[in-house]
């Protein structure tokens, strides 16, 4: 039993989400990010901008909903940033009505435990393949 139970622990450690895993003080860290939608030609666009969808109607929860605003980075940067990966992922291909882009873009800014703020850029599954004209 003790075995079972010291091996959930470093598979939480190891995982994005620490399913199994408890930390008695968690992180302190914080993130926003900007998200862009990139057509064809390289222009970004934010999703703020009409386009016949709402992001804040396609995603909700652990921040994702607004993530424009400085949130607090729930059971750490890690997790969130492996919602906010599969998040732009879902969106990139739930959005069958947009025909103009091939990928959505996210510009993260946050600090680690107070250390910062850095930045990094994550992008989801490339929709080019759908973007081509049906015969």
């Amino acid at each position: 039993m003790l075995i079972g139970q010291l091996t959930m622990i470093v598979i939480a450690y190891d995982s994005d989400h620490k399913t199994f895993g408890f930390q008695m003080f968690p992180e302190s860290s914080r993130w926003q990010a900007d998200i862009f939608r990139v057509q064809a030609d390289g222009t970004r666009v934010p999703v703020n901008d009409d386009w016949g969808y709402v992001w804040s109607e396609l995603v909700t929860g652990r921040g994702l909903t607004y993530p424009f605003a400085n949130h607090h980075a729930d059971s750490g940067l890690r997790n969130q940033f492996a919602y906010l990966q599969g998040a732009l992922d879902w969106v990139a291909e739930h959005t069958p009505e947009d025909t103009e882009t091939r990928h959505l873009e996210a510009d993260a800014t946050y600090t680690d435990n107070g250390r910062g703020p850095f930045t990094r850029t994550f992008l989801s599954v490339d929709r080019s393949t759908e973007l081509v004209p049906k015969p």
